[in-house]
């Protein structure tokens, strides 16, 4: 009861990558034919889920709708890009949950990792237009590489330490459903179960985390001083799997070489 009454993490936090995109099959696209640039004519932030997408977002709300009202999500905190809100949106509808029954935020800082001046381009197009960008890439690795104009997998690291603060400060005990990005779960990974360089690209190397997966954390107050969040899933996509909803997993644009 000592270690309860000294609770601050939220009781569950269950991270989502998005569901499948237009950006993700136009990527896919570019790939294939072997094109230095994927067509995608508008900002990736605006970049919509495809049918595919729309599909898994339900699914897994379903999953979340049959746990018993209690266990559910209190909190909903989505990238603001337009795949992530629509999947967060799908998932409620999924669930039969009133956005008006939980708190819903839009955090900016659970956004994509910003690409720069790599945006759009494929691995060919990265290698044949910045091949000093991409030696470097291949030499510093992609946590600490920092394309012009973008982000590292340190910077979007330490936009999600404030992510943490916020939610041990408002959401202690609460139920927490996040709604983000394939780097942001990774990247919410090395943070929660303490990892290093190695072992989150390690984890990234065994593959992409699918779309509309869980990846969870479960606060238990026997562990630790004071209690601590503990993981119970990872990348999970059982629902997903016994809908018969077909599972994805492309990465994110631009694809680069991993290292």
């Amino acid at each position: 009861m000592e270690n309860q009454s000294r609770q601050k993490w939220p009781q569950n936090i269950w991270i989502v990558r998005h569901g499948q995109s237009a950006g993700n099959l136009a990527r896919d696209k570019a790939e294939a034919a072997g094109l230095p640039l994927i067509d995608i004519a508008i900002r990736d932030v605006d970049v919509p889920l495809s049918p595919l997408g729309e599909e898994q977002a339900y699914v897994l709300g379903s999953w979340f709708g049959a746990m018993p009202p209690a266990q559910r999500p209190s909190v909903v905190l989505f990238s603001p890009y337009a795949r992530a809100r629509a999947t967060a949106d799908g998932i409620l509808a999924g669930a039969d949950i009133d956005r008006d029954d939980v708190t819903y935020v839009a955090d900016e800082r659970l956004r994509e990792k910003e690409f720069g001046i790599l945006d759009r381009l494929t691995r060919f197009g990265i290698t044949q237009k910045f091949p000093e960008l991409a030696e470097q890439r291949n030499h510093v690795g992609k946590f600490y590489f920092r394309p012009p104009g973008g982000e590292s997998w340190c910077d979007v690291i330490l936009r999600l330490r404030s992510v943490l603060d916020m939610m041990i400060r408002e959401y202690c005990g609460e139920n927490v459903l996040i709604v983000a990005h394939q780097v942001t779960v990774n990247c919410f990974r090395y943070l929660l179960e303490r990892m290093d360089e190695k072992q989150i690209l390690e984890a990234d190397r065994s593959g992409d985390v699918p779309n509309c997966s869980v990846t969870s954390y479960g606060f238990d107050p026997a562990r630790g001083k004071n209690g601590k969040l503990v993981p119970r899933l990872l990348n999970f996509v059982a629902p997903l799997q016994e809908a018969g909803a077909p599972v994805t997993s492309e990465p994110d644009v631009p694809a680069a070489p991993k290292p």
